[in-house]
């Protein structure tokens, strides 16, 4: 592998608004759970199971409307720009249906919600969050849609824009809503909930006026002379989009699934988990937005069958992946005592928190290259291998050997939450080798020699 500084800088400016967008999301989620947490630790327990539960819906639902960014991508790099309208298009009435399904889904989380060994009030306010938040995910679908055609089209700044804007909502709708102030009851940990739901809808109108507002995202012709649906094509981006969309809902699935099962452990395990979770999910943006940066560049540069630069980009990834786990290690090892006493003022929390960063240090390197690696074999429109290796990665071999490991004593004595991040740590090591070496498999097919 070689590093290009040239392709290095590229990346780096799709990459920078990408990462500070999602950081802004992030940090929504990061005041959601400081400002639940000094509430109570059962508020933040809730809060903490209620995300849990309706996360992974929302991003799988979403994760299949990606598929619209490489489609984008491969079309601006062909210079094919009547084709975006068209998938746009179609993306519509995918997302029409994805929503649909994400609302009948909000309408069962009491059903799972009652089955976990936890106290009726933390059921109470978790159930009450879901019940308020699901007003949001249309907005959110809106937003989304018009975000994944803007980065298709290599133009990744609106959405550091609108996130911007979401969280100058989220702040004072939290404040309002959590504790009851301007009239309003105090809803404790279930205000997160009304203040997301109002946060994913002043997100969606704003990038929607935005659209229309800008050249370069052109919502004009985006909206004009509208299609009808057209069964082909939603069936490419749902085909194209359901792999990506699993890898997401497992992915998520496995750190929002571990406060279900140590709940019964109290509240202290789970809200600990729930702030080392806070952290370093605020810390993985750094290589995601790399990912992203690379699925746009990798479709943009497949698009114009320039393999030269595609071979000079995989390269400069990898190794840019690689200083960016080294740097988020560092970063976790030498302030996780700073960050967790951010999140809670309980002694408890604060020391299983720290211990569970610490582990969180070992995974970082895999992490980043199983997610660049996914993103460049999205770039080039092959998924397929997405699901299925994510699957056993993170499920088969990183959450059984959690479970085993955190609730049982076959191989030690039960490590609670800790043992779920060794699994962690084992299962994203997994993908990070299975991903790479589809990768390579793939591009030995291009006409250039890998």
């Amino acid at each position: 592998m070689k590093f290009c500084s040239w392709e290095a800088s590229r990346l780096l400016r799709l990459a920078a608004p990408v990462f500070f967008a999602q950081v802004t999301l992030v940090m929504m989620s990061v005041v959601d759970t400081i400002m639940a947490g000094q509430v109570s630790a059962v508020d933040l327990a809730a809060l903490s199971i209620a995300t849990g539960l309706w996360n992974p819906v929302v991003f799988a639902l979403l994760g299949i409307l990606t598929a619209i960014t490489s489609l984008v991508a491969h079309s601006f790099g062909a210079k094919q720009d009547h084709e975006i309208r068209g998938h746009f298009q179609q993306g519509c009435y995918l997302a029409i249906i994805l929503l649909l399904g994400g609302l009948a889904l909000a309408q069962f989380a009491d059903i799972v919600i009652d089955y976990l060994d936890t106290t009726a009030q933390v059921k109470a306010l978790a159930l009450d969050y879901i019940d308020y938040v699901q007003f949001g995910l249309p907005g959110f679908i809106i937003y989304t849609l018009l975000r994944n055609v803007a980065e298709g089209k290599a133009y990744t700044t609106p959405a550091l824009y609108i996130s911007v804007i979401g969280l100058l909502v989220n702040i004072p709708a939290n404040y309002i809503f959590i504790y009851g102030k301007f009239g309003m009851p105090p809803l404790g940990g279930a205000g997160c909930g009304v203040a997301t739901a109002l946060v994913m809808t002043a997100m969606g109108l704003s990038l929607l006026i935005y659209s229309f507002l800008s050249k370069r995202l052109n919502g004009q012709t985006l909206f004009s002379a509208f299609s009808r649906p057209q069964i082909k094509a939603i069936w490419v981006q749902t085909k194209l989009g359901v792999p990506i969309s699993l890898a997401i809902f497992f992915e998520v699935t496995l750190f929002a699934c571990i406060p279900l099962f140590i709940a019964t452990l109290g509240p202290i395990a789970v809200a600990g988990h729930q702030v080392a979770a806070s952290v370093t999910t605020l810390l993985f943006m750094l290589p995601y937005s790399l990912s992203m940066a690379v699925a746009i560049r990798f479709g943009n540069l497949y698009g114009q069958q320039d393999f030269v630069a595609l071979k000079r980009c995989l390269g400069t990834s990898f190794l840019l992946a690689i200083a960016i786990a080294v740097f988020v290690a560092a970063i976790t090892y030498a302030f996780r005592y700073q960050i967790s006493s951010l999140y809670s003022d309980n002694p408890e929390v604060i020391a299983l928190a720290t211990s569970i960063m610490v582990l969180a240090c070992f995974y970082q390197l895999p992490d980043a290259l199983q997610v660049v690696s996914s993103g460049m074999l999205r770039g080039i429109k092959y998924t397929n291998p997405i699901s299925y290796i994510t699957f056993i990665s993170y499920w088969l071999i990183g959450f059984a050997l959690g479970y085993v490991l955190g609730r049982t004593d076959l191989i030690v004595e039960p490590m609670g939450p800790q043992g779920f991040w060794l699994g962690i740590i084992v299962g994203l090591s997994c993908a990070a080798v299975m991903l790479i070496f589809t990768l390579r498999r793939r591009l030995a097919q291009a006409p250039f020699n890998f």
